[in-house]
């Protein structure tokens, strides 16, 4: 697994009370909104805003208690690293919690915990922009 960051995903209660706190309160633009996320670009990465519940279902994880609400992603540049990165990721000891599969967004993606739990999506989008010293690009 390439030792970046390239997503970081917060899971939250209310997603338009969220847009606004970012958007009027911090100033900052969002460069993609599909129905239910919303994606900033960062220098090298992005970082988005995704409905609590619908973050969890997504990763397959229970809302109890023990999920923290954030996610970080690791793109990848196909869908075969995909399954590599995760067959690794598995084999040092980390829980899968979805496999990869294809997604509604048309993509590839699967989810892993880590041995303290926190949670890793691996995914590969054709529409974003992973560059050569793994730089991420939004659309």
């Amino acid at each position: 697994m390439d030792q970046r960051i390239s997503l970081i995903t917060l899971g939250v209660a209310d997603l338009r009370r969220a847009r606004t706190f970012y958007e009027d309160g911090l100033g900052w633009r969002p460069v993609d909104s599909p129905e239910g996320v919303v994606f900033y670009q960062l220098p090298g990465m992005a970082f988005a805003l995704f409905g609590r519940d619908d973050l969890a279902e997504d990763a397959r994880l229970n809302i109890d208690g023990s999920f923290s609400g954030i996610t970080l992603a690791c793109n990848q540049r196909s869908e075969a690293d995909v399954d590599r990165v995760l067959e690794q990721a598995e084999a040092a000891g980390a829980r899968i919690l979805k496999p990869a599969e294809r997604v509604f967004w048309g993509g590839y993606s699967g989810y892993f915990a880590d041995l303290d739990g926190h949670v890793w999506e691996v995914a590969f989008n054709p529409g974003w922009t992973l560059a050569e010293d793994g730089t991420l690009t939004v659309g």
